[in-house]
């Protein structure tokens, strides 16, 4: 099942004005109290970690391993997961254990 995203730039901006970060090898996630609403993710990975193709296979990695983890997550978050130089060639699970270890350090319940 599909995480609802974020979509627009002012969603992306706002997350990184009001919310926390925390950053690991793997990824940067960037986390947004948002009561009353539901989880909501946004992914994006910038052009120095290399191509288009490079960063597509970022992307698809970073909302696959948000899927796995995420599922079962209560709502009021609005999360940005941004991709790292590693992120694309990361062992999956090593990738799955930094966004994990990122969103506990954010404070965001990931495990049920």
């Amino acid at each position: 099942m599909a995480l609802p995203r974020l979509t627009r730039r002012r969603e992306f901006l706002r997350v990184a004005a009001d919310g926390k970060r925390a950053a690991r090898p793997g990824v940067v996630v960037q986390a947004r109290a948002a009561p009353d609403q539901p989880l909501r993710v946004g992914f994006t990975a910038t052009r120095k970690i290399g191509g288009a193709v490079v960063r597509n296979r970022a992307k698809r990695r970073l909302r696959e391993a948000a899927r796995l983890l995420l599922a079962d997550a209560p709502p009021g978050w609005e999360l940005v997961l941004i991709a790292r130089e590693a992120t694309p060639t990361r062992r999956f699970a090593t990738l799955l254990g930094d966004l994990s270890g990122a969103l506990s350090a954010l404070g965001v319940d990931h495990r049920r």
